[in-house]
């Protein structure tokens, strides 16, 4: 017997009669359901709605199933960049014993936290390779409606004013900073074995956009494509000081 779906129908005032004649299903389906049957998922979605219970507490095997089926090397995922915090970057790049590598158009929302500028200034001190990859803003292709972002600022002028912010850590040897002019799909962020994915989609700026956190591992297939797609576009980048 399915305890938690049993007590959710109680709570719910709700017999197994009323759940088939509001799902359009057989009672037999339902006292099978009680039984510990899986529903069909939308089946399950409207219970959640009748029962005001989340799918995963009234069938846990639904958690140990997307547990199983999520790839070793994918951490977590964000709805959104703007819900990972400044002191998750912080942590990100803090972490880093060897390299830091970041490809974006602006980045400005991290050159704007001096917390973050001056970590990276410490980092490259301390011998650890960066490598800062931004878009050209001299590019005319570069439109305000494609890389429409932070500030509700022209492109061009994001990008410059992160420019001028990264000085600072542009002093160091170790720290490489280029310019491309490559159309991004996605912004990548990256510490060591530890990489952080932006998506891009036409009409919702980045801060809004989902945010995949890959972890290296033996078989890191996702990890090392994405690896592969910013050693690609740094090849082609100049080199700026």
């Amino acid at each position: 017997m399915n305890e938690v779906l049993r007590r959710a129908m109680y709570d719910a005032n709700l017999t197994e009669l009323d759940l088939s004649v509001k799902l359009s299903v057989d009672p037999k389906t339902v006292r099978n359901w009680m039984r510990g049957q899986l529903p069909h998922p939308q089946r399950r979605g409207a219970l959640k709605r009748l029962l005001g219970v989340d799918e995963e507490t009234i069938w846990p095997e639904l958690r140990e199933q997307a547990t199983k089926s999520r790839p070793a090397e994918l951490a977590g995922i964000y709805p959104r960049r703007g819900a990972i915090s400044q002191e998750t970057w912080l942590s990100l790049f803090d972490a880093a014993k060897s390299e830091i590598a970041i490809l974006t158009y602006s980045a400005l929302f991290l050159a704007e936290d001096p917390r973050i500028v001056r970590l990276l200034c410490e980092k490259a001190a301390l011998g650890i390779q960066i490598k800062l990859a931004l878009r050209t803003p001299d590019d005319r292709r570069l439109t305000d409606a494609r890389a429409e972002a932070e500030t509700g600022e022209a492109a061009s002028a994001q990008i410059r004013r992160s420019l001028l912010l990264w000085r600072p850590v542009l002093h160091h040897e170790r720290v490489e900073l280029r310019l491309h002019d490559a159309v991004l799909y996605n912004s990548i962020y990256r510490a060591d074995g530890h990489l952080l994915v932006n998506q891009h989609a036409v009409g919702i700026p980045p801060a809004d956009s989902p945010v995949y956190h890959y972890r290296q591992t033996v078989e890191s297939e996702m990890f090392r494509s994405y690896q592969n797609s910013f050693e690609a576009i740094w090849r082609r980048a100049r080199s700026h000081r």
